[in-house]
């Protein structure tokens, strides 16, 4: 979708707004009330500036027009309170009464860039977590008795809050004599499993220590940003940078994947192709404890927070960074290894789209199929715009293995796996649906002023113009909707699996920095404190060093070329198998600030074909399978457990009883593995045997490929009355 001029309006509007705010940051700010017994932690100034302009951005853009008031203020309170504490194990009753003046103010306090309140609710909650860790600490050398029959109630979320500390301490407790029993059923001693449980509980209060006003801003944006939508966010500048590397599949760095653990950083993956992959220097389990930028010195890094550390040793391609590393294996006290890595653009591969063929028989004939993983759709939009030939893309990725599957692996047919696939760039949306149809509308789109565009393929010619199949789930949305839709109402394919996620709105990704001007930076640079003590803020007044991260607006909603929203509804697959996840837990009918379903007009497109008589056949064989199915069954076991254990809300402290419940648990596990591994010639496995890779099965991609196998045997001249031109050889 074009939003060019858009933008263009949005951007001279929103100057006029910044630089109003801007000028105004002078005025004194209301004083946070200061919480004993804890380090504060206060917003900055750009912080508040930040707040301040995303009200303007909402209540001016954002598609529902919604204005920023008492009602969204209580909202955004109570989300806030349960962000920190969902399960009501911290906050006392009396915290909550507090907390009760901010209920109907925080509407105007966010437009007045005053973040005061919030501050103030996540420090008390500082102050009652440090607490509990002090409380909990002292509890894990207690003397328990395993026999009890008491029970801890892990779930508090529907408890009144607790009227006193010494009634959350009785929780506490049983929360360590829980964790205690887990390490004991593990055959650990049980002094072992009291020094694992205190080192456990110091390295949490030691990482908690380390939260700052960027961290909180963070849960309170979410918070803010949720009541509005549930696809409207706010990212600080660190979750903005992990937002668009995702998005481009491609991160520049050394090619590492690291982990915290008892407060050093630990190499837990090497990334192929990269330069650690290259170097062969570095391993999986090696530590970093210091970190030098080029010839510069070396800074030690144990005990820094993951994220700072990581943004030490990530940097622009080209660069030179040294690490001192502890090898796996060797003592923290050993002398540590030295290594010198160049900097480089990492292309994440496994995070990318992948094929593999497979051969099923159907009524005795064979067919090769092959399928194709989309976990996302990506675009490395800075590569694409700076003139990379090369640049990342969805589309450009499958284009090539559609190409190797046809020419080289000579398939009968293709299905794109959607599953998990929770969407991403809409153009390459609209893009990779070319693949498939010839020129023609993709999806509709209408902005929050009602105008409506429609967004079509635009090059003739198909990749693929044979049998076509899409895999969906609960957990395919927005992109992935638009894809399999099309696809659907096009008649160009048969759309398997559960229904989808729901999620039809469109996100605009606007980087504040860039609707300001330098010399507002510089203003806003000469107001930032740069006291270190409270986390984040720049230590220097360089413009360069302001970052007021990125918000996605929800400024458009998209519907089929059909006209159906997929809001809501999300997309029916024309053959419905049982879902793997609770439908009543996860999807956009279950968000309460989610946007309604509704149509427009269809769009002026020509369906290829009509299989409205082949789904028929497809779906009574389909079912007739999975009634008679091993794998189904024990889907709709586990769902009926899922829901029992959903009601739960406690668990036996007896180590006795939750160790034969366990056992238990396993024997069925382990029986039922059994039973499907004899279904599929496999020997048995004993308890405790793991199971390699290679015996795992995917029931749901098995039970998909027979019904193509059915669609290929049913439509046998579907290929030849698409008349879609193919394209040419790629």
């Amino acid at each position: 979708m074009d939003f060019k001029s858009f933008k263009e309006m949005l951007k001279r509007i929103f100057f006029v707004i910044f630089t109003a705010a801007v000028l105004a940051c002078h005025a004194d700010p209301k004083p946070q009330p200061i919480v004993e017994g804890v380090t504060n932690v206060i917003p900055d100034e750009q912080q508040k500036l930040v707040i301040k302009e995303v009200v303007n951005l909402i209540e001016s853009y954002n598609y529902k027009k919604i204005q920023i008031n008492d009602s969204i203020s209580s909202l955004i309170l109570d989300r806030y309170i349960k962000a920190l504490d969902q399960g009501k194990n911290y906050f006392l009753a009396s915290d909550i009464k507090e907390f009760e003046k901010y209920r109907t103010t925080l509407d105007d306090d966010f437009k007045n860039g005053d973040l005061s309140g919030p501050f103030y609710i996540y420090n008390v909650y500082a102050k009652r977590l440090n607490e509990y860790f002090k409380y909990s600490l002292a509890q894990i050398k207690t003397k328990y008795d395993f026999n009890q029959n008491d029970t801890y109630v892990y779930d508090r979320e529907k408890l009144p809050w607790a009227v006193s500390s010494t009634a959350l301490n009785e929780t506490w407790k049983k929360r360590v004599k829980y964790e205690l029993i887990n390490l004991n059923l593990a055959g650990t001693a049980q002094e072992k499993n009291v020094e694992t449980l205190t080192k456990r509980y110091q390295n949490l209060q030691s990482q908690t220590s380390k939260t700052n006003n960027q961290d909180v801003f963070q849960i309170l944006m979410d918070a803010f940003t949720e009541s509005v939508d549930p696809h409207t966010n706010y990212f600080v500048p660190a979750r903005a940078t992990e937002f668009n590397e995702e998005m481009s599949r491609s991160f520049e760095g050394i090619g590492a994947r690291l982990q915290l653990e008892n407060e050093v950083v630990k190499i837990s993956e090497i990334i192929p192709g990269g330069p650690a992959f290259k170097g062969k220097q570095l391993t999986a389990g090696d530590r970093i404890i210091a970190v030098a930028q080029g010839d510069g010195e070396f800074v030690d890094v144990v005990g820094w927070r993951l994220d700072v550390t990581v943004t030490k040793i990530k940097g622009p391609k080209g660069t030179k960074v040294r690490l001192k590393v502890i090898p796996v294996g060797k003592e923290m006290s050993s002398k540590p290894v030295i290594i010198e890595l160049v900097r480089e653009k990492i292309i994440l591969e496994d995070q990318s789209a992948k094929k593999k063929v497979k051969t099923i028989n159907s009524n005795g004939k064979n067919y090769k199929i092959g399928i194709i993983s989309l976990p996302a759709f990506y675009a490395d939009f800075k590569a694409a715009n700076s003139g990379d030939k090369n640049y990342k893309s969805t589309t450009r990725d499958v284009r090539k293995l559609v190409d190797s599957l046809k020419n080289i692996d000579k398939v009968d047919a293709i299905v794109m796996d959607l599953r998990g696939n929770g969407g991403g760039s809409l153009v390459e949306a609209i893009s990779l649906t070319g693949l498939f149809i010839d020129k023609g509308p993709v999806v509709q789109v209408k902005d929050l002023r009602g105008k409506i565009e429609v967004d079509e393929d635009e090059t003739s010619g198909v990749a693929w113009d044979g049998p076509f199949g899409v895999m969906i789930d609960r957990l395919s949305a927005s992109a992935s909707e638009i894809f399999a839709g099309a696809i659907q109402d096009y008649g160009r394919g048969i759309i398997m699996g559960s229904q989808s996620y729901g999620k039809g709105t469109v996100q605009s990704s606007i980087d504040l920095n860039k609707l300001v001007n330098p010399g507002m930076l510089q203003k806003i640079a000469g107001l930032v404190t740069r006291d270190k003590t409270i986390g984040t803020s720049p230590t220097g007044a360089n413009p360069a060093d302001i970052n007021l991260g990125q918000i996605n607006l929800t400024m458009a909603k998209f519907y089929r070329v059909a006209g159906s929203s997929t809001q809501h509804k999300g997309v029916t697959p024309d053959v419905v198998f049982p879902s793997l996840y609770p439908m009543d837990k996860i999807g956009e009918d279950t968000e309460p600030s989610a946007l309604p379903w509704d149509v427009i007009p269809s769009s002026n497109f020509k369906a290829v074909a009509n299989l409205s008589a082949v789904k028929a056949g497809l779906i009574k064989n389909s079912e007739q399978r999975i009634a008679n199915s091993l794998d189904f069954k024990f889907i709709k076991q586990d769902i009926a457990d899922l829901k029992k254990r959903d009601a739960e809300v406690s668990v036996t402290l007896n180590e006795n009883k939750l160790k034969a419940e366990r056992d238990a648990q396993e024997a069925k596990s382990l029986a039922r593995q059994n039973e499907l591994r004899a279904l599929r010639g496999l020997p048995a496995i004993k308890k405790g045997e793991k199971v390699t890779k290679q015996d795992t099965f995917d029931f749901i991609e098995d039970e998909s490929l027979k019904v193509m196998g059915d669609f290929m045997q049913q439509s046998g001249n579907y290929v030849m009355n698409l008349g879609i031109a193919t394209a040419p050889k790629l």
